[in-house]
């Protein structure tokens, strides 16, 4: 809309300067025709109004008159064509009027000329475009080298610039942090730390390994105390021998001591470090610890480091590896899932009810090779390890019931 009333102005500018032009001319040639005396009383009209209208200018009474574009060309054309104008020259100053000459200079020859260099053959323009968006990395000079071996005659490269696909967001041509986690999944784990209140207020530390390619939790411990040489060990326990990483992504945690780094330079692990304050150089497992969190330990109030450790445990070992679909393996689980095989007609869903657990059945610390626990409700509290309430009551064996509800014999 605002380009289209800019035409219409500009249209609308040249058709009043075109219309005091020819009103110019038709002055000029009316004035050839008139005798000497007409002449020299019309121009003493004039001097005397133009005298007037200055003295009011140079006294402040009047404003400074504006000229119009039909004005601007006249004086340019006189000034050219007699001699001593600058004498003549009473409202305007000789100064703007070679002003104006030099506007109407570079007018003209923006008009004779066109800018820029010539276009390339649409050929040539969709061949840069194609290039340039199928290899992003690509700069200028590298589509005009790559030109030149196919055979054409490439432009410069200020012309490739102009036709290259412009990305909405510019990238820089270095490796970015995600594109090298992503380039590295099959052989890059995480550590990471984090706390877990208790029902008597204490703070209970749960330690995660976890590798990027599958999602899978290697190894997890919980601990009230840790320490650089416990760390150590979870380490130790998480790498059997032939089971270890290139690249071990870790936060600036002051656990993770000299001593952490001495074993990770025996193993051959090559540490990657994060940045002060930036969890997001650490996606996977930050994610991971907010999955915790948001579908476990937010819905529950933890009693004691055995009762995390057995709800870990259910939940990463029989609903996490075997269960929970995930984004980045296309709807896939950690541990590899067989599809069903399908069938042509209706099919009907059973439910086979799972043991409850033992309450020593599943320890603090669990890692990849351990056998898996058994399966018990998420309600909390003592009963999620088979334990029964204070309000539960057993009845004797003998206590029977017939078909109106009574009771055959006493307690």
């Amino acid at each position: 809309m605002n380009a289209l009333s800019d035409i219409f102005r500009n249209c609308g500018n040249a058709l009043s300067c075109a219309w005091q032009a020819l009103r110019y001319l038709g002055s000029f040639i009316w004035l050839l025709l008139q005798p000497k005396a007409v002449l020299a009383a019309r121009i003493l009209a004039l001097q005397s109004q133009l005298a007037v209208c200055k003295h009011r200018i140079d006294a402040g009474k009047a404003p400074q008159p504006r000229f119009n574009q039909a004005f601007r060309i006249l004086w340019v054309i006189l000034s050219k064509l007699l001699d001593r104008w600058e004498d003549l020259a009473q409202v305007v100053k000789p100064a703007t009027v070679k002003k104006w000459h030099t506007w109407a200079f570079r007018l003209y020859w923006r008009w004779r000329s066109k800018p820029g260099r010539p276009e390339i053959e649409p050929e040539m323009q969709a061949l840069i475009r194609k290039l340039s968006a199928e290899n992003p990395l690509w700069g200028a000079e590298r589509i005009r080298q790559q030109l030149g071996l196919l055979g054409y005659d490439p432009p410069c490269t200020d012309t490739i610039l102009k036709y290259m696909v412009k990305p909405r967001r510019p990238r820089k041509p270095s490796t970015t942090w995600l594109p090298f986690l992503r380039n590295h999944l099959d052989v890059s784990w995480a550590i990471d730390f984090f706390t877990v209140p208790t029902l008597s207020f204490r703070t209970l530390f749960v330690f995660i390994v976890r590798e990027h390619g599958r999602r899978r939790v290697l190894h997890w411990a919980v601990t009230p105390a840790p320490s650089m040489a416990w760390v150590v060990q979870q380490l130790r326990e998480a790498t059997p021998y032939g089971v270890q990483p290139r690249y071990l992504f870790r936060d600036n945690d002051g656990l993770y001591g000299p001593g952490v780094r001495a074993f990770l330079d025996s193993c051959g692990i090559e540490e990657v470090c994060t940045a002060f304050r930036s969890p997001w150089q650490n996606p996977f497992i930050e994610r991971y610890v907010g999955t915790l969190r948001s579908e476990l330990l937010d819905h529950l109030i933890v009693l004691n480091e055995r009762h995390l450790g057995c709800l870990l445990a259910e939940f990463i070992e029989r609903y996490y590896h075997t269960e929970r679909p995930h984004q980045g393996l296309d709807g896939d689980t950690p541990a590899p899932h067989t599809r069903p095989p399908e069938f042509a007609g209706p099919t009907t869903l059973v439910a086979t009810p799972q043991p409850a657990c033992p309450p020593s059945a599943t320890p603090a610390i669990r890692s990849l090779s351990a056998p898996y626990p058994p399966r018990r409700s998420f309600s909390g509290g003592q009963r999620a390890c088979g334990q029964e309430g204070p309000k539960a009551r057993r009845r004797p064996s003998g206590a029977l019931q017939n078909r109106r509800g009574r009771r055959a014999e006493s307690w």
